[in-house]
C-alpha cells in the first residue's frame, strides 16, 4: 500500500511539473522578438523588410531555442489559452518555422541551387506540405498551420498580411513577435503597411491593383471591394482615388515575386 501511495505521489508530482512547464510558456515571445530584431532588415520607410539569412546562419542558437519552446507546448495547454494567445502563437510559429526552413537549406541558396522557397519542395510535395517540425504534439507542415488551423479556427483575414513565406512579394516580416495583448493593433498595422506598399497594392488610372494574395484568398475577405474601403487611407493617395474606391472599382492583381526575401534581392 505504501509503495502504491509513493507511486501515485510520484506520478502526481510529474503531472504537476508538466502542467507547470506548459503554463510557463513565454507569451511575450521575447526570444523570437530578439531573433527578428537582430536579423530583419526594415527599409523603404518601414514598408518592407528582408531577412539577413547569412547572419542568421552564424547566430541561430536563439532561433533554435525558440523553436524548441514552441514544440514543447502540448495541445491541452494550447486549448487552455485565450484566442488571442493561440493566434499569436500560431502566426509566430508559421513565421519562425519558415525562417528555419530557409536557414536549414541556406547552403542551397548560397550555392545557387535554390532561388525561392518553392525550390525546397519535391516533385510530389511542396515546401508548405513538408512535415518538418513538431507542434502541438505531432509532426506538422506550414500548410497545416495556415490552411488547416489558422484559417479554419479564426475568422481573421488580416492574417494574410502577417504570415510571411520568405518571398519578396510577401508582406513584410515584422521585426517583433506578435503578442496577445497587442494582437489587434499589430494585425491592423500589418495590413495598413502592406496595402501602403505601392509595389504591391494601390490605385492607378486602371483601377485598384492588389497583391496576388488577395486573389488566392478572396473568399476570406467576403466582399473584397467592401473590405478594402476600410483601408482607403492606405490605398488611396488622392481624394479622387478614395472616391473611386467607394464605387465599383475594377480590381486586378500584380505578379508575385517568389525570389528569396534577402537583402541581396532587395538591392540592399
Amino acid at each position: 500500500m505504501k509503495n502504491k501511495l509513493l507511486c501515485w505521489f510520484a506520478l502526481f508530482v510529474v503531472g504537476v511539473s508538466a502542467v507547470q512547464a506548459q503554463d510557463a510558456f513565454d507569451h511575450s515571445h521575447a526570444d523570437f522578438t530578439e531573433v527578428l530584431q537582430a536579423h530583419v532588415v526594415v527599409y523603404d520607410e518601414g514598408q518592407r523588410s528582408v531577412v539577413d539569412y547569412a547572419a542568421l546562419q552564424s547566430d541561430e542558437t536563439l532561433l533554435q531555442d525558440y523553436l524548441q519552446q514552441l514544440s514543447a507546448v502540448s495541445m491541452s495547454a494550447y486549448r487552455d489559452w485565450t484566442a488571442e494567445q493561440q493566434l499569436a502563437f500560431l502566426i509566430n510559429a508559421y513565421n519562425a518555422f519558415t525562417l528555419e526552413l530557409i536557414n536549414a537549406n541556406y547552403a542551397d541558396f548560397a550555392d545557387g541551387d535554390a532561388a525561392s522557397i518553392r525550390d525546397l519542395g519535391s516533385f510530389f510535395t511542396s515546401p508548405w506540405e513538408r512535415e518538418f517540425f513538431t507542434l502541438l504534439g505531432a509532426e506538422r507542415s506550414l500548410d497545416w498551420l495556415e490552411h488547416e488551423t489558422i484559417r479554419i479556427d479564426f475568422d481573421e483575414p488580416r492574417i494574410h498580411a502577417a504570415l510571411v513565406c520568405a518571398a519578396m512579394s510577401c508582406p513584410k516580416l515584422r521585426a517583433e513577435a506578435f503578442v496577445a495583448e497587442r494582437l489587434d493593433a499589430q494585425l491592423d498595422d500589418q495590413m495598413q503597411t502592406f496595402l501602403h506598399d505601392r509595389s504591391k497594392n494601390g490605385i492607378d488610372d486602371q483601377g485598384l491593383y492588389l497583391s496576388r494574395i488577395f486573389d488566392w484568398y478572396e473568399d476570406d475577405f467576403d466582399d473584397l471591394r467592401v473590405y478594402m474601403r476600410q483601408y482607403s487611407d492606405a490605398l488611396a493617395d488622392t481624394h479622387e482615388q478614395e472616391e473611386a474606391l467607394a464605387g465599383d472599382i475594377r480590381i486586378r492583381y500584380t505578379d508575385y515575386d517568389w525570389s528569396l526575401n534577402s537583402p541581396e534581392n532587395a538591392g540592399l
